[in-house]
């Protein structure tokens, strides 16, 4: 599992509504990407959810390698850029994926919450400790699945969660799920990835 995400970020006073038409006109033609785990189409609003920005932020979580660069390169993220410029995309290699307590139902809210890896730390056991907190996560009422994925590069942690209800039990940025493209989710390797 690969994890990847870019970010627009928007002026204070910029209509969300373009954002949520926009994904509406092109945000089914990922639903069956050939590589792709699961993509969500994030949005955060100024004032709401506690975000001090407004921002288009979505979340990639790919089964190879193949179908990102497939999106990068292929032409597809070309509309993006094309529209917003282009963006910083960060990368993380997978820690752990799992399913959560409401799998089957639509997910409406996702947290993502960045932290670097300390330095002094023994890696292993701080790897395994955040892949049990990807699990701890997925078990909490209300959560449709969570991932981990570090950085090695900047030696920092992502964990992204998605939950069914505006009340997330997960600290971190909190993102409106304006749309879900999952053509290989069911193929995501579940637990830790080593």
């Amino acid at each position: 599992m690969h994890a990847m995400q870019y970010e627009f970020t928007l002026p204070a006073d910029y209509d969300m509504g373009v954002i949520r038409t926009r994904v509406a006109r092109v945000g089914h033609l990922l639903d069956d990407w050939d590589g792709l785990g699961v993509k969500t189409y994030l949005m955060r609003e100024r004032g709401l959810h506690g975000s001090p920005v407004n921002q288009y932020g979505p979340f990639y979580l790919w089964n190879t390698v193949a179908g990102m660069n497939g999106f990068l390169w292929g032409g597809a993220f070309q509309g993006p850029v094309d529209d917003f410029g282009r963006p910083r995309i960060r990368q993380w290699t997978g820690l752990a994926f799992e399913e959560g307590t409401a799998a089957g139902s639509p997910a409406a809210f996702a947290v993502r919450r960045r932290q670097p890896v300390p330095d002094g730390v023994e890696l292993a056991a701080f790897m395994a400790d955040a892949a049990d907190g990807t699990a701890r996560l997925a078990a909490a009422d209300g959560a449709v699945l969570a991932a981990s994925a570090v950085d090695t590069g900047a030696w920092e942690l992502v964990h992204f969660s998605l939950w069914e209800h505006d009340a997330p039990k997960a600290e971190g940025d909190v993102f409106q799920v304006l749309h879900l493209s999952e053509p290989g989710r069911g193929a995501l390797p579940r637990g830790r990835q080593w």
